[in-house]
């Protein structure tokens, strides 16, 4: 297949583009770079350095007769997204629809994206979530995901564009960002290594769920079946709490560094975790790698790199 990869340099974009390479399939990558990192893009990749708010973007879709559009470039930062509504639904909202537009000018089949089931359903009812759970997102960047999925609803009714949405709990492991942009596993990691002292924002008994990258990859190869279509969470159905967390990279690393608590970050939630039965009836898909396998992996990567 014919395959773009937006927010193809990026941490979990970059692990994408790496399997559908190595299944046989033409990749073309876009990323502005402003998080991603070229040194990630596979070399057998055609690579763009464009924003998807640039209009050529649609003439790039229009012009390479693309079978699949897998959508993964966004503005994936809570805190950004709270103290700037308006860059957030810039991109994640308003570049996005003009992303899908082209795709649906351009009869592309499918478009598979990168939707977060830590932030779209808010503060939840009943643990783990599945796809059902009501939708109450507290914070700009999940009003923009959910944003997304009604507009992929919207062009998958009337103009036949088949969608996957992949609602990811947290996503961890190797050549993921520690710069502060998400997730605690890379930050903690990277800071332990060099004797940097973390800061655990609040308490520590936030609770997220935390998937492994190659678990992610598995399903967004597997959404490229033509019987996926829809919305689905990719999870574990574990919740494990920040302090938890930080204890084991600590143990891993053998690090000397208690943790050190500042005040809670606006926007984030208190408690994640979302059941996978959904995609597991489909695909037969299910977590392969578990969180101490996972963070030993991730660990080793940091202190190789």
């Amino acid at each position: 297949m014919n395959i773009l990869v937006t927010g193809g340099a990026g941490f979990i974009g970059s692990h994408i583009v790496d399997a559908y390479i190595s299944l046989g399939h033409n990749v073309t990558v876009v990323d502005n770079l402003s998080t991603g990192d070229i040194s990630n893009v596979n070399p057998k990749a055609e690579f763009l350095k464009l924003d998807i708010n640039d209009p050529e973007i649609s003439t790039i879709i229009e012009k390479r007769n693309f079978d699949v559009i897998n959508h993964h470039a966004a503005q994936i930062d809570v805190r950004i997204s709270v103290d700037n509504p308006v860059f957030d639904a810039q991109t994640n909202i308003l570049g996005s629809v003009r992303l899908y537009n082209s795709a649906v000018r351009s009869k592309v089949k499918k478009i598979i994206f990168a939707s977060s089931g830590g932030t779209v359903y808010g503060e939840q009812i009943y643990y783990p979530a599945n796809e059902e759970h009501p939708l109450n997102p507290c914070s700009p960047y999940g009003i923009s995901k959910l944003t997304n999925e009604l507009y992929l609803s919207f062009f998958q009714k009337v103009y036949g564009t088949q969608f996957v949405a992949l609602r990811y709990s947290n996503v961890y492991g190797p050549r993921q960002n520690p710069k502060g942009e998400a997730g605690v596993v890379a930050i903690f990691t990277s800071k332990l290594l060099k004797g940097v002292q973390p800061i655990i924002h609040g308490d520590g008994t936030a609770t997220r769920d935390y998937v492994f990258i190659s678990d992610v990859i598995r399903a967004n190869v597997l959404s490229l079946n033509e019987n996926v279509n829809g919305i689905f969470n990719i999870s574990t159905g574990i919740e494990t709490d920040v302090n938890t967390i930080f204890k084991k990279i600590k143990g891993i690393i053998n690090s000397d560094l208690d943790a050190i608590h500042g005040p809670p970050k606006p926007g984030e939630i208190l408690r994640s975790c979302l059941s996978y039965e959904k995609f597991q009836r489909l695909t037969g898909w299910k977590p392969e790698i578990n969180l101490d396998h996972g963070l030993e992996l991730t660990v080793e990567f940091f202190r190789n790199s």
